[in-house]
């Protein structure tokens, strides 16, 4: 039996920097509820039979697992993979995304989801969507990827990004075939057949005997009308792999070429008895029949194809050109032509100037659609100028419409109109848009300055210079815009909230008196004032004024986001939570500002998935909004989604552009990502905009000591003690950069001084981290004296507890733990520290105490697999797969949880599973608690 593992918790880390507490204590949060054991014998059951590819039984049996857990990581993965293969990509788009939800590793989704995605028509968003990002994947994954996104791109008809994706996908892979053939189908579209050639003879390099390859070599042969070779390869596939459905829809159409009809309908008949769910299988038997001059087969071969392809969505098959016309030509075949017009339409976008122009001209010329049948015909004719039949629908449509007058020039009259103020400002006002301020603010400024008369551009000038905290600014634009418009009541309602921020607060309450009286209706100055009344306490009036703006409209996100801000002031946070709900019930992820404060309570309150699920929502809605993108890599940290969380930060870095504030935010939650290449990067930019910003100055001597480079590290500590002498912080860092060189001494004086300066928890936690490895007798009587005045500290007596931990004292850690639960009966990380303590102790209260760790947040990781291992090691198997299969799901990066499951895994006979386990683990030279033993396990299964 594998080794008892030592303890292992979210808290047994380093004590964070200063300048990351905040951010890193923010990412500590707790989940949803445990997973049902009764499931795990369904899904063990489902995996067989998907690996077998029974994947109707594979299905069958999911549901049932889910129906006794619906919260289990495997059974939501499995189930979105399985409907993927079975081709309902809607459902498994569901599975897949819950599967995300749920706490799955990002890493295991990404391409199927990616898959489902595409077959539902979104390309542009594997294309362009965070989620799809390759920030954080590994090789291979990467290189699937790409090869998904190059399909996507060469949907779009975008080539050239399209070979991109394919050669990157090689960069990631060298050694994949699927790299290879991605490249096929994008070449035969721009019909560079030497190039496919190639392609495809580097890909049987690799794997000669892939049907794959073969096929994809038979259409090459196919398209430059090479038929008797093409048709030996295509009979080669066929040999290989009698399921191959493209081989042999491809070898029914050379038949049928060929006049070998005979052939052709053995194919056919194959073909639907394989794949009776194959439109193109109907569609060649009807071909097959109107040969043959039975119409009343045709009839019905063409009906059964509008059955199969009428149900899917048309965004479905909108880049499916061929399913398409097929739709199309089914419905027109039958006569039903307001049918067959919506796929004739988007056929024509995806490739327009073809002959289906004349079939849709047709169309529109029975409804009388002129104008319609005029654009398609003159489309059509600029790639077939001598087509006769095309002229003479073109001339039939301009009889009956008169001469057709085009618009000219609008687009070279807006270029010429470029340096206008109405232009800058129109430039400013959708920066503002995707939360680029300070840009805004530069280009409203200069509307401003060309034109004073521009009141959108000054109006929101206001509001950039009140959230920028510039008042002066702020009230000098809002008098002369009053000035200007003296009875214009939205004026004196931002009039109200620059003399707020200027701390005239009498006068403020008069300007929002003065917009209500102006306009009653007014409810942004009725909500202002309500704030206002909160602020200085005089909870009762604003209340008043809340209640009576909800009378008037009872469904008003604004004034519930309002009534959720009072009550946070009042401490009612049930009812904050209950306004904000209602809030984002009425409106949706389109009230940003709600959403955001919901997703925020969410992850104070410890409810991950809940704030992941409205993150995701607001994101699908404003996916550039640089607000968006910090709550939503604040919850990906929370969820412990590093790799989701570095993609979009590395998304937000570049959006806030030089804005020093921003991009310190964004480099400290890099940090937290454990991106210490991108902070650079972002902390960077903001000191590039302003050299002596502080919190930029302390961020970056913190990302310089972990990147050792500890001369530039201090001579930027020694830039902040010069800037700010009275704060703790300089020292701190240099005292890291002390213990960086080796230096204890010297960093517990640096520590000792920097505690002197603010007594606070986080520099007695640097000292104290210091003093125990040197003397453990000194630190504990440091801590001793600090939690004789903060009896309550809970993090100082955590930080207690692990050093007796590292100090290898379990009784006094246990002594430690035991006091801590009573403090916080309910912290997940304190019960699962405790459990760990007690393995080492042989205390059988272990299993017990990390079940209740599990309980009190189902979503962490750490508490996760270490109820799964001592469940192994206790002899509850399936309980211990179970939760070692979660664990793994959630951070298949940690090889200590990958060799956790390996264990189990053998145990229950899966040795072939066991050992991908044990190699991945294994693949990285990094040490990990129960190398050794994953070592001589793997060498057991060879």
């Amino acid at each position: 039996m594998p080794a008892v593992k030592s303890p292992r918790s979210t808290s047994f880390i380093p004590w964070p920097p200063l300048a990351l507490a905040a951010c890193l204590l923010a990412t500590a949060l707790a989940g949803q509820a445990a997973t049902d054991p009764k499931s795990a014998k369904f899904y063990e059951d489902a995996l067989t039979r998907y690996e077998k590819r029974d994947i109707p039984g594979a299905i069958i049996q999911l549901r049932n697992a889910l129906q006794l857990d619906k919260n289990s990581l495997p059974v939501q993965l499995l189930l979105g993979k399985a409907l993927l293969a079975n081709g309902d990509v809607a459902a498994a788009d569901v599975a897949l995304n819950e599967a995300l939800r749920l706490g799955v590793n990002r890493v295991e989704v990404v391409v199927p989801l990616a898959r489902a995605v595409i077959a539902q028509g979104k390309q542009r968003e594997v294309i362009d969507a965070g989620k799809f990002s390759l920030t954080g994947l590994p090789p291979m994954v990467q290189s699937e990827l790409l090869i998904v996104k190059a399909m996507a791109h060469a949907d779009v008809g975008d080539q050239r990004n399209a070979l991109k994706a394919v050669e990157d996908a090689r960069a990631a892979d060298p050694g994949s075939v699927d790299a290879w053939l991605a490249e096929v189908p994008i070449r035969i579209r721009a019909r560079q057949f030497k190039e496919a050639l190639a392609a495809v003879a580097k890909a049987a390099s690799l794997d000669p005997k892939s049907p794959e390859v073969v096929y994809q070599n038979g259409a090459i042969l196919h398209v430059q009308g090479d038929k008797k070779g093409a048709l030996s390869l295509y009979d080669r596939v066929l040999d290989l792999d009698a399921s191959h459905v493209e081989a042999r829809v491809a070898r029914v159409g050379l038949f049928i070429d060929l006049q070998r009809d005979d052939a052709a309908a053995k194919d056919v008949a194959e073909l639907v008895a394989r794949k009776p769910q194959e439109p193109r299988g109907w569609y060649l038997g009807a071909l097959l029949a109107e040969r043959q001059g039975k119409q009343q087969q045709v009839r019905n071969a063409l009906a059964r194809i509008t059955e199969l392809l009428d149900p899917v969505p048309i965004e479905y098959i909108r880049y499916r050109p061929q399913v398409l016309l097929l739709a199309g030509q089914a419905h027109y075949g039958l006569g039903e032509r307001e049918k067959a017009k919506p796929f004739f339409e988007a056929f024509q976008r995806v490739q327009p100037g073809t002959p289906v122009s004349k079939l849709m001209a047709s169309i529109y010329l029975a409804e009388q659609n002129h104008d319609q049948a005029v654009e398609a015909l003159e489309q059509y004719l600029r790639a077939y100028p001598h087509d006769a039949q095309g002229m003479a629908l073109l001339a039939s449509a301009h009889m009956a419409k008169g001469r057709h007058a085009r618009a000219a020039g609008l687009m070279q009259d807006a270029l010429q109109s470029r340096e206008s103020p109405e232009l800058y400002t129109a430039y400013g006002l959708s920066l503002i848009g995707v939360g680029q301020s300070s840009n805004a603010l530069a280009q409203l400024e200069m509307a401003y300055k060309k034109d004073p008369a521009q009141t959108q551009a000054a109006y929101a000038m206001v509001g950039l210079y009140i959230r920028g905290r510039q008042p002066q600014k702020a009230l000098t634009v809002a008098n002369a815009l009053v000035l200007r418009h003296p009875s214009n009541p939205s004026f004196q309602n931002l009039l109200g909230l620059a003399k707020v921020q200027n701390r005239d607060i009498a006068g403020a309450r008069a300007a929002f008196e003065h917009a209500i009286k102006l306009d009653s209706t007014l409810l942004p100055a009725t909500l202002n004032l309500a704030r206002l009344e909160t602020d200085s306490k005089n909870f009762e009036r604003a209340r008043m004024l809340l209640d009576a703006a909800l009378k008037d409209d009872a469904r008003n996100s604004e004034v519930m986001f309002a009534q959720a801000e009072l009550t946070q002031r009042i401490g009612k946070s049930t009812d904050t939570l209950r306004w904000l709900q209602k809030a984002y019930d009425v409106a949706g992820a389109k009230d940003m500002r709600s959403s955001l404060a919901l997703v925020e309570l969410h992850l104070r309150e410890g409810r991950r998935a809940d704030a992941l699920k409205i993150v995701q929502e607001v994101s699908a809605n404003v996916p550039d909004n640089l607000a968006v993108m910090l709550a939503m890599a604040r919850v990906q940290l929370a969820n412990v989604d590093f790799a989701g969380a570095r993609g979009t930060l590395t998304s937000a870095t570049r959006l806030a552009n030089f804005d020093p504030a921003v991009q310190v935010e964004v480099g400290m939650l890099q940090l937290a990502a454990r991106d210490l290449a991108g902070a650079s990067y972002s902390v960077g930019k903001a000191l590039a905009s302003r050299a002596e910003f502080l919190p930029a100055l302390v961020l970056m001597t913190e990302i310089e000591v972990r990147q050792g480079e500890l001369d530039k590290a201090e001579a930027r500590a020694q830039q902040v003690i010069k800037k700010a002498p009275r704060l703790a912080i300089g020292n701190s860092l240099l005292g890291d950069i002390a213990v960086a060189r080796n230096r204890p001494a010297q960093a517990i004086e640096f520590y000792r001084k920097a505690h002197q300066l603010e007594p606070s928890l986080d520099t007695l936690g640097r000292l104290f981290r210091m003093l125990s490895a040197q003397d453990m007798q000194a630190a504990l009587k440091l801590a001793e004296q600090w939690l004789k005045a903060h009896p309550g500290d809970i993090a100082a007596r955590r930080m207690v507890a692990q050093a007796h931990v590292r100090n290898k004292d379990m009784a006094a850690a246990r002594e430690q733990y035991e006091r801590l639960r009573t403090l916080a009966p309910n912290d997940a990380g304190i019960i699962n520290d405790l459990a760990n303590v007690l393995v080492r102790l042989n205390d059988p209260r272990a299993l017990e105490v990390a079940e209740q760790a599990l309980a009190a947040d189902p979503n962490s990781i750490a508490a996760i697999d270490t109820a799964g291992w001592i469940a192994f090691q206790a002899g509850k198997l399936d309980r211990a797969v179970q939760l070692l299969r979660d664990a793994r799901l959630r951070s298949p990066e940690q090889p200590e949880v990958r060799y956790h499951l390996a264990a189990a895994l053998v145990k229950m006979g899966r040795t072939a599973e066991a050992r991908d386990e044990l190699q991945f683990a294994l693949r990285a030279r990094n040490p990990f608690e129960g190398r050794e033993a994953a070592e001589a396990l793997v060498r057991t299964l060879k």
